[in-house]
C-alpha cells in the first residue's frame, strides 16, 4: 500500500515538476512564459487567458471596426481584413484551447513523452533531446519571414496615412501604438498556431526514432517473437495516444483553413474585386502562413504512418531471410543463384553497387539490404509467419477518428489545398 502511494506521489511530481538549471525542458518553459501560454499555476493561467483575450479577440475587433478608416483611398482600404482577422483568430483559438487542455491535463513533460524516455535507448534519448532543443528555431524559421512581410505592410499602411484617429491625443503616437498592437496580435496568433504544430512534429519525431530503434530488435541476437510483439504493441499504444490527443486539433485546423481558403477565393473572384497587392497581399500572406502550419501537421503524421507501416515490409524480409537461412541449417545446398542473407546487395554487372545510387533516403526501416540471419535458429517458421500476419493486419499510424493519415490521404488533402492556394495566389499576387 505504501509503495502504491509513493508511486502515485512520484507520478504527480513528475507531471508537475518545477524548472531548474538542469531541467531538459527549461528552455521550453522559458519560451512558454515569454509567449504567455504557460499555465502551470493559477496566476500564469489567468495571465495566459487575459493575453489571449486581448491579442486574439479584442485587438482584432478594434482594428477591424475602429482603426480602419472608411474614407481612405483605394490603396489603404482594407477590403479583405475581415477574412484575415477571422481566419487567424479562429485557428489561434483552437490552438490555444488545445494547448491549454494539454498543459492542464498532462503537463509539459508528460505531454512530450519525456516520462517514457527512461525505457528508450541512449540513441533515442540523445536524438530526441537535440530535436527538442532546436524545435523553437524551426518555429521561428517559419514565422519570422511572414512576420517581416506583415510588419513591412503595417508600417507602410500607418506611416502613409492609413488612419487618422487620434485616440491618444497625438496622431503619430496613436499610429505607433496601434501598429504595435496589430503586429503583436498577428505574431501572437501565428506563433500559438505554429507552436502546437511544432509540438506535434516533435512528438512524431520521437516515435520515428523509436521505430528505427525497433528495427534493431529484429536483428538482435536474443530477440524472439514475444519481445518483438511487446515492443510493437507499446509503439502502437503511443501512436494511439498521439492520435487521440491531436485528432480534434488536426480536424478543426483542416476545417478552418479550408474554409478560409474558400472564403478568400469567393471574395477575390468577384467581378468587382480589387486585387492590387496593397489590398490583397495581406490575405495571401495569411493563407500561406496557415497552409504552412497545416503542412507541418500532415507531413509529420504521414511520415510516422509511413514508418510504422514499413515495419510490415521489414518483418516480411526478416521472415524470408530466416527461411532461406533455414535451408543451410538443414544441410540443403544453396542454389547457384542464391544470395547469402549475411551479405548486402550484390554488385551490379558493371562493377558498381546499387547502394551508391540510393543516397541517404534509406534507413533501418526501409532499405533493400538483406537481413543478418545469425539469430533465427531458435525461432520457428510458424512463429515468424504469425508475426508477419499480425503486422499485415495491424497497421499502425496516426488516425483521425479512424481515418489513417497515410500518403494517400496526404495526396488528396494536399492536392485540394494546393489548388486553392495557387488559385488564390494567382488572383492576389500574380503567382500561379
Amino acid at each position: 500500500m505504501e509503495d502504491e502511494e509513493e508511486a502515485f506521489v512520484n507520478k504527480k511530481v513528475l507531471v508537475r515538476s518545477a524548472s531548474h538549471m538542469y531541467d531538459d525542458l527549461r528552455s521550453f518553459r522559458t519560451w512558454f512564459k515569454w509567449m504567455c501560454v504557460d499555465q502551470s499555476d493559477p496566476w500564469s493561467a489567468c495571465l495566459s487567458w487575459f493575453v489571449f483575450s486581448l491579442l486574439a479577440v479584442v485587438v482584432p475587433l478594434i482594428s477591424h471596426y475602429l482603426l480602419a478608416c472608411s474614407d481612405c483611398d483605394a490603396d489603404h482600404s482594407r477590403t479583405y481584413d475581415s477574412v484575415v482577422q477571422l481566419s487567424l483568430s479562429s485557428v489561434a483559438a483552437v490552438s490555444f484551447i488545445c494547448l491549454s487542455r494539454f498543459n492542464k491535463k498532462y503537463g509539459l513533460r508528460r505531454f512530450l513523452f519525456l516520462d517514457k524516455l527512461c525505457d528508450e535507448s541512449e540513441t533515442v534519448r540523445n536524438c530526441y533531446t537535440q530535436q527538442l532543443n532546436r524545435s523553437m528555431k524551426i518555429l521561428f524559421i517559419f514565422v519570422m519571414p511572414c512576420f517581416v512581410a506583415e510588419s513591412t505592410y503595417k508600417i507602410w499602411w500607418y506611416s502613409s496615412g492609413g488612419t487618422k484617429i487620434p485616440f491618444l491625443g497625438n496622431v503619430v503616437v496613436s499610429n505607433i501604438v496601434a501598429c504595435i498592437l496589430e503586429l503583436s496580435s498577428w505574431l501572437y496568433r501565428t506563433v500559438v498556431f505554429f507552436l502546437v504544430c511544432v509540438l506535434f512534429r516533435v512528438i512524431c519525431y520521437l516515435q520515428i526514432l523509436r521505430l528505427q530503434d525497433f528495427a534493431q530488435v529484429l536483428f538482435h541476437v536474443d530477440s524472439d517473437v514475444e519481445s518483438v510483439l511487446r515492443e510493437h504493441l507499446r509503439i502502437r499504444r503511443h501512436l494511439r495516444i498521439i492520435s487521440h490527443r491531436y485528432r480534434v486539433f488536426i480536424l478543426w485546423a483542416l476545417i478552418f483553413i479550408t474554409a478560409s481558403l474558400f472564403a478568400s477565393l469567393l471574395l477575390t473572384t468577384r467581378p468587382n474585386a480589387d486585387l492590387r497587392i496593397y489590398k490583397s497581399g495581406e490575405l495571401a500572406l495569411c493563407s500561406v502562413s496557415l497552409l504552412a502550419g497545416l503542412m507541418i501537421l500532415l507531413r509529420s503524421a504521414t511520415r510516422i504512418t509511413h514508418k510504422a507501416q514499413a515495419v510490415t515490409c521489414l518483418a516480411a524480409k526478416w521472415h524470408a531471410c530466416a527461411t532461406i537461412d533455414s535451408y543451410h541449417w538443414a544441410g540443403i545446398p544453396p542454389a547457384a543463384h542464391q544470395v547469402d542473407c549475411n551479405n548486402d546487395l550484390p554488385p551490379s554487372s558493371n562493377g558498381s553497387s546499387d547502394a551508391e545510387d540510393v543516397g541517404d533516403e534509406e534507413d533501418e526501416l526501409d532499405n533493400t539490404k538483406f537481413v543478418p540471419s545469425y539469430a533465427y535458429s531458435t525461432i520457428s517458421f510458424q512463429k515468424r509467419q504469425a508475426l508477419v500476419t499480425y503486422f499485415e493486419h495491424n497497421r499502425a499510424g496516426v488516425t483521425i477518428f479512424g481515418v489513417m493519415l497515410d500518403r494517400t490521404s496526404l495526396h488528396t488533402i494536399f492536392g485540394i489545398e494546393l489548388t486553392l492556394m495557387l488559385w488564390l495566389l494567382g488572383k492576389t499576387v500574380g503567382v500561379s
